[in-house]
């Protein structure tokens, strides 16, 4: 917990119009004058409410070197293929003549103009317009008043960081250097937060970098007017975009206009950090490596929130209903929840740091690593240079990020092996857990000298009903999760603290799950890290990791776990090195129902679960048993192939199925971000083959297509049915090693033989409907059904 002193908020609410008019007014017109520092006019940093600024922006992207060089180079691509197909005329006996050049210089000029006129038109629909202070005063005012309705408990910021945060941007600015600020993202209440909270500390508001599916009508006006510049989703076969967008970043870092994007890419629809996207960081990394510019200053940033707004659409989402499209409509919608009292959002900076010297001290580091075969070594050091900036951002995040009630309340309810609990035993839990988050360098969201019990009070208040329910009338008032999958969201924002202790209890777990004597609930340690090893890897697309190498990392858990009284460690005593030979269950856990052991292991048992349903759902991609096959009996694999996204789709299916078929324990297990990483894991580790290429003949965008490698195609029996053996059973037996076991654990031959036979009817659906593809990528008909068949594009 943090010092009282070290935080406050930083907006009050506003008064209200209906019931306090005259105040209201009041407060209204402070901000029209601009009195104190609500004039926004002594900033810190580059000057950016001026007439003309937009036009001042576009001119000089338009004047960037690599975007002249670019518009030049298509125009003589386009010329040459002009050339090839005969358009400019034929030439001389001779070869070209004066005036066949004449008419290729001039085509090459007109398409030069063509092009500038394109990327004009595409610079001014992408660039911010801050043009007006008055504008952005009744922005702030705006946002405030609907930010402080939704989180009545307002921002809350660190005053240490902040007095950093604006001592740094004073040295950037006489430097004429940008701060870039890459927050996590998880609500679209994430950009105005760190605009408001820009605005109220006098910082110049950074452009942000903002997907066009924000740019509807209205709405899209005004962000564009507040900060905001749009940038495509995807840039597709595109030459000239990316040279465009690049212009830009150069442009704006060149004159040291602070940037704001979300190194995530899209909002996290789970709580927990996603993996990083690389686009926009590769932009930024390009300017300064390329020497286009000096330098800029990076500054991770964590917002967190006691409920976000749009959680019960992410579970839509997950769940399998298609996103619903940014509109005009959505935004009014969501706007009524703004009435709502939703607790606070606690902005949190990382210390800013050179991204020149970050680059100079990587690169030296770098430079002795081995490059990849057949790799270009310049290639070879961007590329590990960009994901290493990637997921420093991220561990700078998850290093500053503050734990608010919620989740503690969400992930105690969530880690209880009863089916609910009392309060006063909830209260000793969430009391419990803030001093495990501290004990691993957390943060704990700062009390206000308010009682743990209160503060608990609060949490279940702000999460609502439908996500926790009280049970009253009885001895004491009993808690439980009534929709464990929302409150999932709240227990995943503080999981990165404690992942390597759940993979450790995990891998114990695997011996202690079978009962027996206490010497065959003991696991050596050489099995200990060979199954950590693997879950690590299982795990890889779920959570950022620390970044100390695995041994170290694993004997620094397990000495942790062992002084907390988790775990007991025999060593070799004749060893001088004490080397340890085995982990066991502590005796305090035996005595106290395991509940600090299980507590690491409810963590982790959701997303075991995910990557088991993700194991087993691969064997939909075996062919039936009537499907051609080859002399040596190998299923024709490798010239069939199925839609992934309908895969995926049919594993979502078979997910829910399982679960209340009581074969699956977790139902957030079952939520379409854990299937696409355990296919993205399958692809990495050779599992599965997936083919994205779209017809080339065509140019049509061709769904991607999946399909089993050979080697681990499973074999079937002498009727038909799917073999509990081979490659893929053995990883779906591993990794159901440290599954959740207990009264209602269901495993033997009948429950494999009813689970493969449900996957396989499932897949039979199908090889048999139109989600079979031909090598090309092009819908297939099924060799089962006779006759001629219309077949119809996906």
């Amino acid at each position: 917990m943090e010092r009282p002193t070290s935080e406050r908020s930083l907006l009050e609410p506003y008064a209200r119009f209906r019931g306090e008019p005259l105040i209201a007014l009041q407060e209204l017109g402070l901000h029209f004058v601009g009195e104190g520092w609500r004039s926004y006019d002594d900033v810190v940093g580059r000057e950016i409410f001026y007439s003309g600024f937009s036009e001042n922006m576009r001119n000089m992207v338009m004047r960037q070197e690599t975007l002249k060089r670019q518009i030049t180079l298509l125009a003589n691509k386009r010329v040459e293929v002009e050339l090839l197909e005969g358009r400019l005329g034929p030439l001389g006996v001779d070869g070209e003549d004066a005036a066949h050049k004449l008419k290729r210089e001039t085509r090459r000029a007109e398409l030069e103009t063509q092009l500038r006129q394109v990327a004009e038109d595409w610079t001014d629909k992408m660039i911010c317009k801050m043009e007006s202070r008055y504008f952005i005063r009744g922005a702030y005012y705006f946002a405030t008043q609907l930010l402080t309705r939704a989180y009545h408990q307002g921002i809350h910021i660190s005053t240490e960081e902040v007095l950093h945060l604006r001592k740094v941007a004073e040295e950037a600015a006489e430097r004429k250097q940008s701060i870039i600020f890459l927050p996590c993202h998880r609500s679209h209440v994430d950009y105005v937060s760190l605009q408001l909270v820009c605005y109220r500390l006098g910082l110049a508001l950074p452009t942000v970098v903002a997907g066009d599916n924000l740019n509807f009508p209205l709405v899209g006006s005004f962000l564009q007017h507040a900060g905001a510049m749009w940038i495509r989703r995807s840039f597709g076969d595109d030459h000239l975009y990316p040279t465009l967008v690049q212009a830009y970043m150069d442009t704006l870092l060149q004159n040291g206009h602070n940037v704001e994007c979300f190194v995530e890419g899209g909002r996290s629809r789970t709580g927990k950090l996603l993996q990083p996207k690389f686009g926009i960081l590769r932009f930024f990394l390009e300017s300064v490596l390329s020497g286009r510019v000096e330098d800029a200053m990076i500054c991770p940033v964590s917002t967190q929130y006691d409920k976000v707004i749009e959680v019960d659409s992410y579970v839509s989402e997950l769940l399998g209903q298609p996103k619903q499209r940014e509109d005009l409509r959505s935004f009014v919608s969501a706007s009524n929840v703004l009435s709502l009292k939703l607790g606070r959002v606690d902005v949190r900076f990382f210390k800013p740091w050179s991204l020149r010297a970050f680059i100079d001290e990587r690169m030296t580091r770098l430079e002795r690593q081995p490059a990849a075969p057949g790799a270009l070594p310049g290639e070879t050091l961007r590329r590990r240079l960009l994901q290493t900036l990637g997921y420093e951002v991220l561990s700078n995040i998850n290093e500053v990020s503050v734990v608010m009630p919620t989740a503690l309340v969400g992930t105690v309810l969530l880690t209880l092996r009863g089916r609910g609990v009392g309060k006063s035993e909830l209260v000793r839990r969430v009391e419990w857990l803030c001093d495990r988050v501290r004990a691993r360098g957390g943060r704990v969201a700062h009390f206000a000298g308010n009682s743990t019990e209160l503060v608990v009070d609060r949490a279940v208040e702000v999460l609502g009903p439908k996500i926790v329910g009280r049970v009253g009338g009885l001895a004491q008032d009993t808690f439980y999760a009534e929709d464990r999958f929302l409150l999932s969201f709240y227990r995943n924002q503080m999981i990165h603290l404690f992942i390597s202790q759940a993979l450790v209890c995990a891998a114990v777990y695997t011996k202690v799950k079978n009962g027996g004597t206490l010497d065959e609930q003991r696991i050596t340690y050489q099995e200990l890290e060979d199954y950590v090893f693997f879950l690590s890897q299982l795990f890889r697309a779920e959570f950022i990791f620390p970044t100390t190498p695995l041994e170290e990392n694993l004997r620094s858990t397990v000495q942790g776990l062992e002084q907390d009284g988790v775990l007991q460690v025999i060593r070799n005593n004749t060893d001088d090195a004490q080397r340890i030979t085995h982990v066991e269950l502590h005796p305090h856990e035996r005595t106290h129902g395991h509940e600090n052991f299980d507590f690491y292991n409810f963590l982790l048992w959701p997303f075991t679960e995910a990557a088991w349903l993700g194991a087993v759902s691969l064997f939909m991609l075996v062919p039936p048993p009537q499907h051609h096959q080859h002399p040596s009996g190998t299923p024709a694999a490798e010239s069939q192939w199925l839609n992934q996204q309908s895969v995926q789709d049919k594993a979502q299916l078979l997910g829910k199925t399982l679960f209340h078929q009581g074969d699956l324990a977790y139902y957030e297990a079952v939520n379409k971000e854990a299937l696409k990483n355990t296919f993205t894991r399958s692809e990495e580790a050779g599992i599965i083959v997936v083919n994205r290429s779209g017809d080339s003949s065509t140019k049509s965008n061709s769904p991607a297509r999946v399909r089993l490698d050979d080697e681990w195609m499973p074999s079937r029996d002498a009727n038909g049915a799917l073999r509990p053996e081979g490659k893929l059973w053995e990883l779906c037996e591993r990794i159901g090693l440290s599954r959740r076991g207990g009264l209602d654990w269901r495993d033997g031959d009948a429950v494999r033989g009813r689970i493969l036979g449900l996957v396989d009817g499932l897949g039979a659906g199908l090889w048999e409907g139109g989600a079979l593809l031909s090598a090309d990528g092009r819908p297939s008909v099924s060799r089962r059904r006779r006759g001629i068949q219309t077949l119809s594009h996906l």
